[in-house]
């Protein structure tokens, strides 16, 4: 008959003389393969959280400008401010417009500068203009042009990357006979405002009766 202390002595060494098969490391490593996988996605949706927001808040600022520049149209069809030394209210007299300031390269100089004549039979000029030219020969107006006022840009903080901009077209204002002598317009204002990221655009428009 086998003695207890004996029997735990031939399985203790049964133990010791049975070879590893090391399935411990291959599971440990597994689950380190599984956690690395799991931190890379949750660093990715992170960042695309973030790039998403980003963009969202750019666009924004876009659509903030835009409008911004919609009001400043307004302010140059009326000559406000009053204090402007550049504006150019007397072309958008009510029931006096004078149209020959409209020219079809939506002028790129002077008083015309932004100008749009009417195209009834082809593109509108709002859809053929490049909003994104600046300089001289811009054929649109930046903001604060013919009204003297500011707008905040560049790259201190979270501000549009450039000013807006806008162009202004003339429309036979439909609630007046065509009878009279002299017909009478609305505004077309169309204006494109810019996000931090230059890339991110908006464009607004509105029409306008004096």
């Amino acid at each position: 008959m086998t003695h207890a202390p004996e029997l735990l002595r031939m399985k203790y060494q049964d133990v010791r003389t049975r070879p590893q098969t090391g399935a411990s490391l291959i599971v440990v490593m597994l689950i380190l393969v599984v956690v690395s996988i799991l931190g890379v996605s949750g660093i990715q949706i992170a960042m695309m959280g973030e790039r998403g927001t980003r963009n969202d808040r750019d666009q924004q600022v876009a659509w903030q400008a835009a409008e911004a520049a919609l009001i400043d149209a307004e302010f140059d069809i009326e000559g406000l401010p009053a204090a402007s030394t550049t504006k150019r209210n007397v072309i958008f007299k009510s029931e006096d417009t004078d149209i020959a300031k409209f020219e079809t390269d939506c002028g790129a100089s002077g008083q015309s500068r932004g100008l749009c004549a009417l195209n009834a039979t082809g593109k509108p000029a709002w859809l053929t203009v490049n909003f994104t030219t600046t300089g001289n020969s811009a054929p649109t107006v930046q903001f604060g042009t013919f009204t003297g006022r500011t707008f905040p840009s560049g790259t201190k903080g979270v501000q549009p990357s450039r000013p807006p901009r806008y162009v202004i077209e003339p429309i036979p204002d439909p609630l007046v006979s065509r009878t009279k002598p002299q017909p009478r317009y609305v505004y077309r204002v169309t204006a494109m405002g810019f996000g931090p990221n230059p890339e991110s655009q908006a464009v607004v428009q509105m029409i306008y009766r004096n």
